[in-house]
């Protein structure tokens, strides 16, 4: 029997569908769209009020996809924003990248042992270069967007404005497929703090709190990175981890700059035993989670 991949993949964008995942065909054998860009749009039907993006043109609609992929052998694309998805993707480290720079899968297992978590289980994709794409549900309400080592180096994320290659696609790197995980989880509480938009501050502080604040913060620093580099072993990385929670507060309240207290907790967890990429690894999940979880300066 001479297999079809028009109706395998058919089947891929009608399988996304029953998920409730809105789903756009790319050009065979790609990951681009292949819809009309707007300088050549017909202006008729979905573009019939103006020009419908591929976002826009994402779809549930059974017959809409039966009549799109009856026409050639598309790839499938989930648009994740319309989809109310928040995909995790997490990546191999690029061809110039050293030969010890760790993969976006082992990066995430760490950040989620580090929140005192197990990785997720949920719908999970191998991607065609290697990776791995992990779905979850987007909370109602929250308008996540994508990101670009927002949350640590080869972890990237899509929301609104982003799509993923469904399971069942192709291309010349290899096929996307499923792995395990029928469900798709909510986003875990600890990563949505890292994505969530900051809330404006209502009103900015007096000078006098900025003075006084700041210099609480020097001493802060100082304590943290004298209390990092004392640390026993077994108990270095924890140290390391919780100044960074301590002083990113700061970094978000514009009473230390970043590079600062990356500085000082590096030099300080080395002195205490880490590697280098262990430091760095700790403070920049640490840190991004104080800052996100700090934008409000407190008054008390």
């Amino acid at each position: 029997m001479t297999h079809d991949p028009r109706a395998a993949l058919l089947s891929a964008a009608l399988d996304a569908a029953e998920r409730g995942w809105h789903v756009f065909p790319l050009r065979p054998g790609t990951k681009r769209p292949a819809l009309h860009g707007e300088t050549a749009c017909p202006r008729t039907g979905p573009c019939e009020s103006g020009h419908a993006k591929w976002e826009q043109r994402a779809t549930t609609n059974p017959d809409i996809i039966r009549a799109t992929w009856t026409r050639a052998p598309y790839n499938v694309g989930i648009a994740t924003g319309p989809s109310g998805l928040l995909v995790i993707d997490l990546d191999v480290p690029k061809d110039h990248s050293s030969s010890d720079t760790p993969d976006g899968v082992t990066t995430f297992a760490a950040l989620c042992e580090r929140a005192g978590h197990a990785v997720p289980t949920t719908y999970r994709t191998r991607t065609a270069s290697g990776g791995e794409h992990l779905y979850f549900a987007a909370p109602p309400g929250v308008r996540l967007t994508n990101t670009a080592r927002t949350v640590a180096a080869s972890v990237d994320t899509r929301g609104w404005g982003g799509y993923v290659v469904a399971a069942g696609s192709t291309t010349p790197a290899g096929p996307y497929e499923a792995l395990c995980g029928p469900e798709t989880v909510a986003v875990p509480g600890w990563l949505l703090s890292i994505l969530r938009p900051a809330p404006k501050p209502s009103e900015a502080p007096s000078v006098a709190m900025m003075g006084q604040s700041r210099r609480y913060a020097d001493v802060a620093l100082t304590r943290e990175a004298r209390n990092v580099a004392g640390a026993a072993h077994g108990r270095r990385e924890a140290a390391l981890f919780r100044a960074a929670r301590a002083l990113g507060r700061f970094v978000a309240w514009g009473d230390l700059p970043r590079h600062m207290v990356e500085q000082a907790l590096q030099e300080a967890g080395e002195a205490a035993g880490l590697t280098v990429a262990e430091c760095r690894s700790t403070l920049r999940s640490a840190l991004n989670w104080s800052i996100a979880h700090n934008q409000r300066r407190r008054t008390a």
